[in-house]
């Protein structure tokens, strides 16, 4: 009894103290202080035993926080070439950046009182991961030796930056799930229609088909098993929650200011033009050859899946006039590879 006692003084005791150094500090006022117990008790919890567990919490560290030393090991490169690690880093930080934007668009899609204001702070942070992304692919184009690419490439078969979950999973994000169907085969849907049906014709897997036979490559066919129920899933779930359904739930008023107009645009533009033909000029870097094309890595048919001018994928097409949807991707390609 009497070893409780103490115990429970000098807890007290300890308390006692760390609230005088807040108070002597001006950290922590008394109002702030009172927030804090009204919290702790709504909960059930007791503040003081909260403050006393800080007495013992170790001081958090960069290095900790961001988790560096784990972040540091996750480069496992499959051959000796010393540019195979470029290749590793910036897909991964490829993947941050689209995990980034993902988390932007569920915000907006479960947002119940979506404002004009938020709708556009919202896109123009998914806009800036993307510029960050298109900008940055320098690192691909020019970054690797062409000769150690061509070699440690062919130790990653099958495995192709096709099979990035996150990017499919932004597409379904932006747009109703038709617009996502391959063109030649959308008129036989309507936008109520099965998300199951119109997955098994949307357009990418057109991009992971051998060009000599039409059959699926083993690229595919991996990512369809591991994926295939997710993207369905997800495109139920996105059914009234993508972006452009989100833009739809604004104000009349909203829907034709051109701020609101232009971010979506430019969304379109980022994941449907820009960020392919980045990859497009990639491959033209890397596996163009004279007198014949290098397969991608998986076998895909990047001549015809990269290029804009030839999916005419289209997030927004109520947002462009006809003449602009004709001629979609011709211009930024026009103008990307002339410089």
């Amino acid at each position: 009894m009497l070893k409780r006692k103490a115990k429970k003084k000098v807890v007290k005791e300890k308390k006692c103290n760390f609230e005088n150094q807040i108070y002597s500090h001006m950290e922590i006022t008394k109002e702030l202080l009172e927030k804090l117990n009204q919290k702790y008790a709504a909960l059930g919890e007791n503040l003081p035993s909260y403050l006393e567990g800080l007495l013992h919490t170790d001081v958090t560290t960069y290095w900790d926080y961001i988790q560096l030393d784990t972040l540091l090991t996750l480069q496992k490169p499959k051959t000796h070439f010393p540019d195979e690690t470029i290749f590793i880093m910036y897909h991964q930080i490829t993947e941050l950046y689209f995990k980034l934007a993902l988390r932007e668009f569920e915000q907006i899609g479960e947002k119940k009182e979506l404002t004009k204001a938020y709708f556009v702070s919202r896109v123009t942070r998914i806009n800036r991961y993307f510029d960050a992304l298109i900008k940055s692919f320098e690192i691909m184009i020019e970054g690797m030796d062409r000769e150690e690419f061509l070699q440690f490439r062919m130790a990653l078969l099958p495995a192709s930056g096709f099979q990035s979950a996150q990017y499919r999973q932004i597409e379904i994000y932006s747009t109703d799930f038709i617009q996502l169907v391959a063109k030649d085969r959308r008129a036989q849907f309507a936008l109520s229609s099965e998300i199951v049906d119109m997955f098994e014709h949307i357009y990418w897997k057109e991009g992971a088909t051998e060009a000599a036979t039409g059959k699926k490559t083993l690229t595919l066919i991996q990512f369809e098993e591991k994926y295939r129920s997710a993207f369905i899933a997800q495109g139920e779930h996105c059914r009234h929650k993508n972006l452009w359904q989100s833009y739809l739930r604004l104000s009349i008023e909203d829907q034709e200011d051109e701020e609101v107009k232009n971010v979506l645009r430019e969304n379109d533009i980022n994941v449907n033009v820009n960020w392919p033909l980045a990859h497009y000029k990639s491959a033209v870097r890397y596996l163009a050859r004279d007198s014949s094309d290098i397969a991608a890595t998986g076998g895909t048919n990047w001549q015809k899946y990269l290029p804009p001018r030839f999916q005419k994928r289209i997030f927004y097409p109520n947002l462009w006039s006809v003449e602009q949807q004709e001629n979609w991707g011709k211009a930024w390609v026009e103008s990307s590879l002339q410089n």
